[in-house]
């Protein structure tokens, strides 16, 4: 690999302007040595190319991998290969998350003497409050993000997997619309607690006169789904005997009416979603292993609200927003704390539940730590010593460190980017550096 980089043809720039996203021609020393138009506009930077791409999108002082980041520049330097990446970028707008996607060029002896970085920003999830759709920034959710990113432009049949209250149909929506089916129908069917004739009906349809009370035809939801997304949701409740005529439409791609002879097409893409351990059932023999391999094709963990301990202010904001559209809800520091102590079993759901509750019960646009439920309540700690404050003992810096990022994470009023800038580190190193403390 040549150490350094190669003078860059002026005719480089109108190459680049061949792209609609935003492209940037990057040098062994991570500086931009060009930049298409998009580029320019989307960061609002006419003069990138006596910046460092860090610089540009992170605001970092150092390359990405130094900061805590998977630097996909680095990995493609290594690696001689292209690398893509899920990144949360500074834009003019605030922080957006972006799919980035680095690749080699090389030279006529096989040296790298550039690296093309193709940025798309992603449409599936906001880094920002946001009155619909997933949001987040954590992580664990970032690490989410990267996969729905993958899976979705294909039709391979995702299974998503997470506790219940974790938005998996939220995230199921957001493959679907990231799709070629985004146009066509999605279709959600909940499988706990449907009897056989129920679930044969639903998701099959009937003819008039299958059975008694069946007085018209009915339109099944594979039918309903045809050219989009059908999503089936908890399907670790489906019963053993309609596993096997889930399993036949599967490896058929056909079905039949309740009361109908003749066989009719299905086309659609299969999204799964189950808060159960589908590998233990698989063992014990109450879940199909065919069944299981099928819809197994790209499983994606979706995290439980714990895991994302540094999206709480972010999910209570966007949260309130459509709960009470109408209302400028905001959710008082001290109740904030009172959360973040909380363990939430039911996720995202249950702090839904919460905040709705808490938004009946108080008078003003500020929710309090006395409208939360009576477990959610913490004590006031406003005047406990600092658990690292102990003169007369010697503690090694780890306890040190993790007493005292509990103790200014509880106590600082700004947002984590601030606490970040503050502390030092970047953002992303402090929701993991939190996200540890969480885990402990």
């Amino acid at each position: 690999m040549s150490k350094t980089t190669t003078p860059v043809p002026t005719e480089i720039g109108s190459l680049l302007d061949c792209f609609s996203n935003p492209v940037v021609l990057i040098g062994l020393d991570y500086q931009i040595l060009a930049a298409n138009q998009a580029y320019k506009h989307h960061y609002q930077n006419e003069n990138v190319t006596s910046k460092h791409c860090y610089e540009i999108s992170h605001h970092y002082r150092v390359p990405c991998d130094q900061a805590g980041e998977t630097c996909p520049v680095k990995n493609s330097l290594v690696s001689g290969s292209p690398q893509r990446v899920l990144h949360l970028h500074h834009s003019p707008l605030g922080q957006e998350h972006v799919d980035v996607e680095t690749f080699p060029i090389r030279n006529e002896k096989g040296d790298i003497v550039y690296l093309l970085e193709h940025i798309r920003p992603s449409q599936m999830a906001s880094s920002n409050p946001s009155g619909e759709g997933l949001v987040g920034r954590s992580p664990a959710f970032s690490q989410m993000l990267e996969l729905i990113n993958r899976a979705a432009p294909s039709d391979a049949t995702v299974l998503l997997l997470g506790e219940s209250g974790t938005g998996k149909e939220l995230a199921a929506r957001a493959i679907h619309e990231g799709s070629f089916r985004a146009k066509q129908p999605f279709v959600p069917l909940d499988c706990s607690g449907l009897s056989e004739t129920l679930f044969e009906s639903e998701l099959f349809g009937h003819e008039k006169g299958a059975f008694t009370g069946a007085h018209t035809r009915k339109t099944g939801l594979v039918e309903a789904a045809h050219g989009g997304t059908l999503f089936l949701d908890e399907v670790g409740d489906i019963p053993a005997a309609l596993q096997v005529k889930l399993l036949r439409l599967l490896e058929t791609g056909t079905f039949r009416r309740v009361g109908r002879t003749e066989s009719l097409k299905a086309e659609f893409r299969l999204v799964c979603a189950t808060h159960r351990d589908l590998k233990s059932m698989v063992e014990e023999g109450s879940f199909r292993r065919d069944l299981y391999y099928r819809i197994n094709t790209f499983p994606i963990p979706i995290p439980a609200l714990r895991e994302r301990v540094g999206d709480l202010e972010l999910l209570t904001q966007s949260l309130l927003k459509r709960i009470a559209p109408q209302r400028p809800l905001m959710l008082q520091n001290k109740a904030l704390t009172c959360l973040r102590t909380y363990p939430f079993p039911g996720n995202i759901r249950e702090l839904r539940n919460i905040l709705e509750r808490a938004s009946l019960l108080t008078d003003s646009d500020e929710i309090l730590p006395q409208h939360l439920p009576e477990e959610c309540v913490c004590k006031d700690n406003q005047n406990i010593k600092p658990q690292w404050e102990s003169p007369h003992q010697i503690l090694p810096l780890e306890t040190i460190e993790k007493h005292y990022l509990q103790w200014v994470n509880a106590h600082y009023q700004g947002d984590k980017r601030s606490l970040a800038n503050q502390l030092g580190l970047s953002e992303r190193t402090l929701y993991r550096k939190l996200q540890s403390l969480h885990a402990d």
